[in-house]
């Protein structure tokens, strides 16, 4: 199977920053580490180590990668593959599948990509600073 690249994994750490005790994201969702959203039945009461968190964070990634492979039916650079990754990773597979994003590339127009990306910046109904850099920064990987 093919995995994200160090490259990739350095984005998503530096767009989701790490905490070592559970908060809630701009979603609403409980979170720890690098994004990891808390399932039911984790227990995070005494909070986790970088090491551990990145342990997680590539567990996730591999959701992500499976979904981006099963999705995507065109080839991919490392940087395209790592931008949908980071996507996938931010925001789920369903948004993945559902988007005109995926439409996008699945026809090959890898130049269309970053506008589409770059409809993802909104959370809680609030455009959000952070999620526009870190389309910006995808964007960028994919080109």
């Amino acid at each position: 199977m093919r995995h994200i690249t160090q490259e990739g994994i350095d984005l998503i750490k530096r767009f989701e920053g790490f905490s070592p005790t559970v908060y809630f994201c701009p979603a609403g969702y409980p979170t720890i580490g690098y994004g990891h959203v808390v399932k039911k039945g984790e227990d995070f009461s005494g909070g986790i180590t970088q090491g551990e968190a990145e342990e997680l964070l590539r567990l996730d990634a591999q959701i992500a990668e499976r979904a981006v492979l099963r999705l995507i039916t065109v080839p991919l650079t490392d940087g395209q593959f790592d931008a949908l990754v980071s996507f996938t990773y931010n925001l789920g597979s369903g948004a993945l599948q559902r988007s005109t994003l995926r439409r996008v590339i699945n026809r090959q127009n890898h130049h269309n990509v970053p506008a589409q990306l770059m409809r993802w910046v909104w959370a809680g109904g609030r455009k959000l600073r952070g999620l526009v850099r870190r389309r910006e920064a995808e964007s960028g990987l994919y080109v």
